[in-house]
């Protein structure tokens, strides 16, 4: 395919492998994606056609304003009597919008889903007990007589419902949002568009990142397969070297930061804001006093001497966060509250978190960021500390003894008993 495919200029299906089309569309002017995500180059709605011996595929649908499109290029390919098998990698409504209208004209059709999609399905759809659909699992296969669609199931990513689809014959990978990024090119292929690795890094930081874990457990299974080309469900097909899209998701889910400390170490970070001075003595004695107890190294970082963001990656391998702050106005400083809203796009279930702080009046900022950190389902062991004004030497040797009593819980010689937190039960 030459360096003049437009997409843009037509409404008809791209054949991209032998018997497989593009039948997406195609939103240039999108500039904000699910409120989270800035979309500077628009964003695609990648939907895909399979044609078999034996009946043709569809998977994945687009977003429910943009279904003309689809609907045009499905229709300038197949008449909808073909159509056996539907296939929803994942019903977020950009890729389940045009899925009603799509069973309405092909009511012979098999929908299939991954099983925890079932409820899922019925939200969205309002479905009557009559809708023919089947639930599958990694391993599973639907037959298209010379075409095999074999499913893998990998949840989380970024749904629980999601799974990947594989066309064994021709080794093309519906990966539904898995290896996707918001980036419209009208040259539809990654050998053609424009530069789009920031999209892409950008699009997993923010959609994979908090589930890491759940990544690499899906690359197990997509790993062995024999892939020729990826086809997600935003951004570019990647027909062009899809392997190095692999080991890349694997580099992003795979700490890049040498933590510096033996294996036995714990990490514990301590941040601090500080409006006279107060909070930072506090932030000091309770470092030295985690210091104190063997096994922990403590790093202390003031909020006021630069950006949060740089400070994200740190956190992700820290295994005790606390977070100190003035409170003035009856809250918290913005710095503190800008770095604990920066931390969705880290897994942070099951490490300690602690707040400490000065005040002049009332004193809210302490609870309100410890129960900013329940919220994230971090674990607080004991209550955090606050000091009026500035804090006299026995007070300095509270934070102390608490800096202490934070490092004994996270290196086990803590001989309180855990409290259960409400966040570890959801």
């Amino acid at each position: 395919m030459s360096a003049n495919v437009d997409v843009s200029a037509h409404r008809r299906a791209v054949e991209f492998a032998d018997g497989v089309f593009w039948v997406g569309a195609l939103d240039p002017t999108l500039r904000s994606f699910d409120i989270i995500l800035t979309t500077a180059n628009g964003t695609t709605y990648n939907s895909y056609l399979v044609k078999g011996s034996d009946g043709v595929a569809v998977i994945d649908t687009v977003k429910e304003n943009f279904s003309d499109e689809f609907f045009a290029r499905l229709e300038s390919e197949v008449d909808y009597g073909d159509i056996k098998v539907i296939v929803l990698n994942h019903l977020e409504p950009d890729h389940s919008g045009a899925l009603p209208e799509l069973m309405r004209r092909a009511p012979q059709a098999r929908l299939y889903i991954s099983q925890r999609a079932t409820s899922m399905l019925k939200a969205l759809l309002h479905a009557e007990d009559g809708l023919k659909y089947t639930t599958v699992k990694t391993g599973d296969t639907v037959s298209l007589g010379d075409r095999t669609l074999e499913f893998l199931h990998t949840p989380f990513l970024h749904w629980p419902d999601t799974q990947c689809t594989f066309l064994r014959e021709e080794g093309v990978l519906f990966s539904g949002d898995v290896f996707g990024c918001h980036y419209c090119d009208k040259r539809l292929f990654n050998d053609l568009v424009g530069d789009f690795r920031f999209s892409f890094d950008y699009y997993y930081a923010h959609i994979m990142r908090p589930f890491k874990r759940h990544v690499l457990d899906a690359l197990k299974l997509i790993e062995p397969l024999q892939l020729r080309q990826i086809a997600p469900t935003h951004g570019p097909i990647l027909r062009e070297r899809p392997r190095r899209y692999v080991t890349h998701y694997r580099e992003l889910s795979t700490s890049a930061l040498s933590r510096g400390i033996g294996d036995d170490d714990q990490s514990m970070i301590v941040f601090y804001m500080s409006s006279y001075g107060n909070t930072a003595r506090m932030a000091e004695a309770i470092s030295e006093g985690a210091g104190d107890v063997g096994g922990v190294r403590v790093s202390l970082y003031d909020l006021q001497g630069g950006e949060t963001e740089p400070f994200v990656d740190l956190i992700e391998e820290a295994d005790a966060l606390l977070f100190g702050s003035p409170t003035i106005n009856g809250d918290a400083v913005k710095p503190v509250w800008d770095l604990l809203s920066s931390l969705a796009v880290v897994n942070l279930k099951g490490k300690l978190g602690a707040a400490f702080g000065s005040y002049g009046w009332s004193g809210e900022a302490v609870r309100m960021i410890e129960d900013r950190m329940r919220g994230l389902k971090m674990h607080i062991p004991t209550p955090g500390v606050r000091v009026k004004l500035i804090p006299t030497e026995a007070e300095l040797e509270e934070c102390r003894a608490f800096g202490r009593q934070i490092a004994e819980a996270l290196v086990g010689k803590s001989q309180k008993k855990d409290v259960i937190e409400f966040a570890d039960l959801a």
